[in-house]
C-alpha cells in the first residue's frame, strides 16, 4: 500500500517511523484518508512486526489538530455519525494491543483526536517548546472525546486530572504533561529522536496510577462523578452545555465507551451530535478561525514596540508584547507611574512560566521603562494608550511621526474615539490605524482592528497581523463610535441600570443574565469595568447631554468606581466581589435588557461596521462573552424566529 499522508520507515534498529504530513493542508488532522492509511501501516506492520513504532509529525505546525471538523459537519445521520466514532475507537484499540512498544512524539499542537492517538501508545515524550500543547478541546464544541480519550486519559493520570481536562477542554503545555503523567518524559528538540528510541527500547513498563487512584477510576467513580458534576452544575447549564454532563456519565456509566450508550439517553452520540449546542459551539469554532485568518494578510514580524501610557491598559498591553518575544519600551511621566506595570508583568510572567524562573526572568528583560520615549525611534510597532482626549492624542501622534521610523506602524487603543480625527494630525493619515484591545488584556481573546476610508490597505494588514503575533483575534472594524464590542455593550449595559432604576435589585439582574448564559451579569461588569469609565463610554456613544441611569450617576457623584474603588453596585473586598443572594427572577427580564444588544449587534451590520451578521456574532461572543451556545447574537435571532 502507497500512502499519500503518511510516510512509513525502519531505521537500523527495527524501529518503524510513521510520520504524518498531510497532503494539501497546513496542519495535520485525522480525516478518513488519514485514519485508512494509518490502518494500513499497521496492517504492513502486523506482517512484519518491528521493534518499535514511532509515530510523530512531519509538519512544523503541530503534532495532530484533532478530527477533521469539515468532515465532521458533513455528517448527515446518526447512522453516519456512529460509524465515524467506531472507526476511531476500533482503530486505536486495535493501535493499543499492538505486541510491540508504540510511542508518540509530540512537537506542536496535540488535540482531540490526535492526543486520543497518542494514549493509545504504550509511551509518549513532549518536546520542550512553547507551541507543544496537549488537550481534548472536544467540549469546546459541545461534543466529547469518543476515540477513547474518555476511557485512557483517567487510567493515566487519575480521574481528577483528566476529568479536569475533558470537561474544561484546556490544555496543558509540555513540561505540566510530564509532571501530570501524561508524558512519560520532556526534552529538548535536539534530542528528541533518540529520547525516543531509547524509550521505545527500554522496555519500561507502562505508568501504573496508586492504588487509590486506582479505586477512584474504579468502584468509586460514582463519587467523582458526583461531585465533579456539582462543579460544572456551577459554570453550565444542562439545557446550555450538555456534553460535560454527557461525559461524566460516559465515565462514569460506561468505562468512557460511548459506543456503549443507548441511542435513547441523553448522553448518547446521537443526542449530542444532533444537539443546537453543538451545531452553534461547531459554528463559533469556524467563526474563530475566520478571525485568525484576517492576520495572514502581511509578512509582518515586529521585533520592537514602544507603548505609550502605563496605566492598566497599556501597562498590559506590553506586558503581552514582552511574553511573545518582542522587546518593549513603556513610556508614561515618569518611572513612578511606570512601577505598578512592571509589578503587575512580574506577576503575571511567574504565573505564565511557572517551574521555569529564567524564563520569566528573560520576559521581565525584555519590557524596559521609557520616560523618555527613546524606543520610540527604534520600535516596529507604537501603540498610544493614553487617556480618552482628543487634542492629547493628536498632539502625541504629530510628534511621534517626527520621530518613528517611516515604516512603523502607528496604532491607537482609543475605545470611544474616531480614528480619523485622530489621524488629522498627522502628515501621512493612513498610516494610524485603530488596534482596540479588552480588559483584561491577558484574559479577552478579541482585539479590533479600527480603520477608516483613508487607512492604508497595508497598515490595517500589519495591524491584524501583530495581533495574531499576540495569539489575539483580530477583528476589522469601521470607525464609528464604539466601534462594534462597545456599541453593543453600552445599550446592554445602560438597559440593565434602568432595570435597576425602577427597583429591580442588581443580584437579580445579574442572575438573569447568567442565567440566560452570559458568563457575568451586566452589573458587576460595569463593575469591573468601572462606573467612570461607563459613563465615559455612554456620553461617547450618545453625547455629552445623554441621560444617565439614576443608579449610575449616584454612585459615580459619591466615587464608588467598582472593583477599582472597593466599592460600586457590589462591595468588593479584596478585589473579589460579594453579592447578596439573589430573589425570584421575573419573567422576560433576560430577554428585556438583552433585546438593546441583538438591535445593536444588527445596527453595526446595517451600518457597515463589521463586514457582515457572522463577523457581528464573532465578536461580540469574544469580545463580551456573549452566551457562545447560542452561536452569537444574530444567530441567536435568526433562531427565534425560525421558532416563531
Amino acid at each position: 500500500m502507497t500512502f499519500k499522508h503518511w510516510t512509513l520507515d525502519r531505521d537500523a534498529e527495527g524501529i518503524a517511523w510513521a510520520i504524518l504530513d498531510e497532503a494539501d493542508a497546513s496542519a495535520n488532522t485525522l480525516g478518513l484518508a488519514v485514519m485508512e492509511e494509518l490502518a494500513g501501516i499497521l496492517d504492513q506492520l502486523s506482517q512484519r512486526p518491528p521493534s518499535g513504532l514511532v509515530i510523530r509529525s512531519g509538519k512544523a505546525a503541530g503534532f495532530i489538530a484533532g478530527a477533521n471538523i469539515e468532515e465532521f459537519t458533513r455528517i448527515d445521520s446518526a447512522q453516519a455519525a456512529r460509524a465515524l466514532v467506531q472507526r476511531g475507537w476500533t482503530l486505536f484499540e486495535r493501535l493499543a494491543k499492538v505486541d510491540y512498544p508504540t510511542l508518540a512524539l509530540i512537537r506542536g499542537h496535540c488535540m482531540g483526536g490526535g492526543l486520543e492517538l497518542a494514549l493509545a501508545c504504550r509511551y509518549r515524550i513532549t518536546v520542550d517548546e512553547p507551541g507543544t500543547r496537549l488537550a481534548l478541546p472536544e467540549v469546546m464544541l459541545g461534543i466529547y472525546p469518543a476515540w477513547g480519550g474518555m476511557l485512557r486519559l483517567p487510567q493515566l493520570i487519575g480521574p481528577a486530572a483528566a476529568l479536569d481536562l475533558m470537561l474544561t477542554g484546556k490544555g496543558v503545555d509540555a513540561g505540566k504533561a510530564r509532571r501530570l503523567g501524561l508524558a512519560d518524559d520532556c526534552v529538548p528538540p535536539r534530542v528528541m529522536d533518540n529520547a525516543a528510541r531509547i524509550m521505545l527500547l527500554s522496555g519500561r513498563a507502562p505508568r501504573r496510577l496508586p492504588l487509590l487512584q486506582r479505586l477512584l477510576n474504579g468502584p468509586l467513580r460514582g463519587i467523582v462523578a458526583g461531585k465533579a458534576r456539582k462543579q460544572v452544575a456551577l459554570k453550565a447549564r444542562p439545557e446550555h452545555y450538555p456534553a460535560p454532563y454527557a461525559i461524566l456519565d460516559v465515565w462514569a456509566n460506561y468505562a468512557g465507551n460511548a459506543l456503549a450508550v443507548p441511542a435513547s439517553s441523553t448522553s448518547s452520540l446521537e443526542s449530542i451530535l444532533r444537539s443546537l449546542t453543538a451545531k452553534n459551539l461547531i459554528r463559533v469554532f469556524f467563526l474563530q478561525e475566520r478571525l485568525k485568518g484576517f492576520g495572514k494578510g502581511a509578512d509582518f514580524k515586529p521585533r520592537r514596540v514602544h507603548v505609550i501610557g502605563a496605566g492598566v491598559m497599556g501597562g498590559d498591553i506590553a506586558t503581552e508584547c514582552a511574553l511573545r518575544g518582542m522587546i518593549v519600551t513603556l513610556q508614561d511621566q515618569s518611572v513612578e507611574r511606570i512601577a505598578p506595570a512592571f509589578a503587575r508583568a512580574a506577576k503575571r510572567f511567574e504565573r505564565k512560566f511557572r517551574g521555569k524562573p529564567r524564563e520569566a526572568r528573560f520576559a521581565l528583560d525584555r519590557l524596559i521603562p521609557d520616560p523618555a520615549g527613546h524606543g520610540v525611534a527604534q520600535a516596529d510597532v507604537i501603540i498610544e494608550a493614553i487617556f480618552e482626549n482628543l487634542d492629547a492624542k493628536r498632539a502625541l501622534f504629530a510628534e511621534i511621526e517626527r520621530r518613528a521610523k517611516p515604516d512603523a506602524l502607528l496604532a491607537s487603543n482609543t475605545s470611544s474615539l474616531r480614528i480619523a480625527d485622530i489621524a488629522s494630525a498627522l502628515a501621512d493619515p493612513g498610516r494610524l490605524v485603530g488596534i482596540h484591545f479588552f480588559n483584561p488584556v491577558a484574559v479577552m481573546p478579541l482585539v479590533e482592528v479600527v480603520r477608516n476610508s483613508g487607512t492604508a490597505d497595508e497598515a490595517a494588514k500589519r495591524a491584524a497581523a501583530f495581533v495574531r503575533r499576540l495569539d489575539k483575534l483580530p477583528l476589522p472594524v469601521g470607525d464609528e463610535p464604539g466601534f462594534l464590542v462597545n456599541a453593543v455593550l453600552g445599550p446592554y449595559m445602560y438597559e440593565a441600570l434602568r432595570c435597576m432604576d425602577e427597583g429591580v435589585a442588581p443580584e437579580t439582574i445579574d442572575a438573569a443574565l447568567t442565567g440566560f448564559g452570559m458568563p457575568m451579569g451586566p452589573i458587576e461588569l460595569v463593575d469591573t469595568v468601572g462606573l467612570d469609565i461607563a459613563v465615559a463610554a455612554g456620553r461617547a456613544l450618545a453625547g455629552a447631554e445623554a441621560v444617565l441611569p439614576r443608579a449610575l450617576a449616584d454612585r459615580v457623584a459619591a466615587g464608588q468606581l467598582g472593583k477599582k474603588t472597593g466599592q460600586g453596585f457590589y462591595a468588593w473586598p479584596g478585589g473579589k466581589v460579594r453579592k447578596p443572594t439573589a430573589g425570584a427572577v421575573p419573567a422576560g427580564l433576560a430577554e428585556r435588557i438583552v433585546a438593546p444588544l441583538l438591535a445593536a449587534s444588527q445596527a453595526c451590520v446595517d451600518r457597515g461596521v463589521v463586514a457582515d451578521a457572522d463577523l457581528a456574532d464573532a465578536g461580540v461572543i469574544f469580545g463580551t462573552g456573549f452566551a457562545p451556545f447560542t452561536g452569537g447574537p444574530l444567530n441567536f435571532v435568526r433562531g427565534q424566529q425560525a421558532a416563531g
